[in-house]
């Protein structure tokens, strides 16, 4: 077999084989730099072929508004999806890490009261209006920069309406 000098040889070679190789692959990379006007970056265009098709002309579906979803919301389902918000927020008056949300829905921004508010919250809107939860449940940093909510957001637009139509439903 092998003795332990062997084993420690053969062992380093291989290393020392494998540093070679990298330092190899740097200096190639270096010589030949394949960046974004290269051949190995295929979402670059060589040239353009004029169709006459502009993709600014083309009019994009939406799908439905926010009132014809909101008209079809399901609060039973939205009080599944509150169970996400129940970690920070509570419905039954008191302030949780986030304030409470019982009667939220046409409540000023940040009148949620013995809760202290980023300040953020107030320069994104004036009240909690349908429309105002829906743009803020999407994506809370990007509605109101600066806002102290860690939540991502809820990505679906079902899950927000039912949540609303839920947080709604529960008044003050």
């Amino acid at each position: 077999m092998f003795d332990t000098m062997t084993m420690t040889k053969v062992i380093g070679g291989l290393c020392g084989a494998f540093l070679i190789f990298l330092l190899g692959k740097w200096v190639a990379e270096e010589i030949y730099h394949v960046g974004p006007a290269g051949h190995g970056d295929h979402s670059v265009q060589g040239y353009v072929i004029e169709t006459g098709d502009d993709p600014a002309d083309e009019v994009v579906d939406e799908g439905p508004s926010f009132e014809e979803r909101f008209a079809e919301a399901n609060a039973d389902k939205g009080a599944k999806v509150f169970n996400k918000c129940k970690a920070c927020h509570k419905v039954d008056g008191a302030n949780g890490t986030g304030p409470y949300l019982n009667g939220v829905v046409g409540r000023a921004v940040g009148a949620a009261d013995g809760f202290g508010y980023s300040g953020a919250l107030n320069a994104a809107a004036e009240t909690w209006s349908p429309e105002a939860l829906d743009g803020f449940l999407k994506n809370p940093k990007a509605y109101a920069p600066g806002t102290s909510m860690g939540f991502n957001g809820l990505g679906k637009d079902a899950d927000r309406v039912n949540v609303i139509a839920y947080l709604q439903g529960l008044g003050s």
